[in-house]
């Protein structure tokens, strides 16, 4: 009999059977996660920047490292440091086996290889042009 067994019947706060068929399912495999698997689940960080400068562009790629998602704001940048950024970025991402993601006009998305993304095309009528989106 073990201690906890021996303290529950003691204060009698649960019947043995109870017990016994909260922890285990139909199959006899314990519901209870152990700790181990707990602490293998990683959680998943996301950084936004909106960079100004070029010169910001290794701060971007040690979060990209760091297997952190990264979403860049690029609007009202000039067009020439943003086509910078998104092509290093694009080399750093390609290192990683991760994707590069357009979200909208000056809006991207930046993941490692442990995340993956679903991205659906938009739907558009037919007979409309793109540049009315």
């Amino acid at each position: 009999m073990s201690l906890l067994t021996s303290i529950t019947k003691f204060f009698a706060l649960r019947d043995d059977d109870e017990f016994d068929d909260e922890i285990y399912d139909d199959v006899g495999k314990p519901k209870i996660v152990p700790f181990t698997d707990a602490k293998s689940a990683r959680k998943v960080g996301v950084s936004l920047f909106h960079p100004k400068h070029y010169d910001e562009v290794t701060e971007i790629a040690d979060n990209l490292r760091a297997r952190l998602l990264v979403v860049i704001n690029l609007i009202g940048a000039d067009r020439a440091m943003s086509q910078r950024v998104i092509d290093f970025l694009s080399g750093v991402v390609y290192t990683l086996d991760g994707k590069m993601q357009r979200l909208s006009e000056g809006m991207f998305l930046f993941v490692p290889s442990n995340v993956a993304v679903n991205a659906r095309e938009p739907q558009y009528e037919v007979g409309s042009s793109y540049e009315a989106w």
